[in-house]
């Protein structure tokens, strides 16, 4: 008896992961090791990264951008979508992120959007 009583809410908690797991995003593997490339790409970086006007090493920016990539990540089915939603400008801002790199500053989105395409091009992707 104590079973039967059990089973309706095991039973909603069975059709709620299943929807969950049916709503959650169709990230392929491509685009899961396209945005793992860029986040060690942005950690590794010897440029600077400039987010509402403060300057920031690579392992502090790719602490923010992943801070954000787990904040937008139902909706990121893409590495576009992760350059977009999390890696090119503040949401609190408006303003974009910038790279320094050499003395040349240049959109966080034109940097990454670079090296998305060399990483495609180098795996055959």
């Amino acid at each position: 008896m104590r079973f039967r009583a059990q089973l309706p809410g095991f039973l909603k908690a069975l059709a709620l992961a299943v929807v969950i797991l049916c709503a959650a995003p169709a990230q392929g593997a491509n685009a899961e090791a396209e945005i793992a490339h860029l986040l060690t790409f942005i950690a590794g970086s010897p440029c600077a990264f400039i987010r509402n006007g403060v300057s920031y090493d690579g392992a502090q920016a790719v602490d923010h951008i992943k801070d954000k990539y787990e904040h937008y990540r139902a909706e990121i089915r893409s590495a576009e979508d992760f350059i977009a939603l999390a890696a090119s400008k503040s949401a609190m801002s408006g303003k974009p992120y910038l790279v320094e790199c050499s003395a040349a500053e240049m959109p966080a989105a034109e940097w990454l959007t670079l090296e998305l395409s060399a990483f495609r091009q180098r795996s055959g992707s």
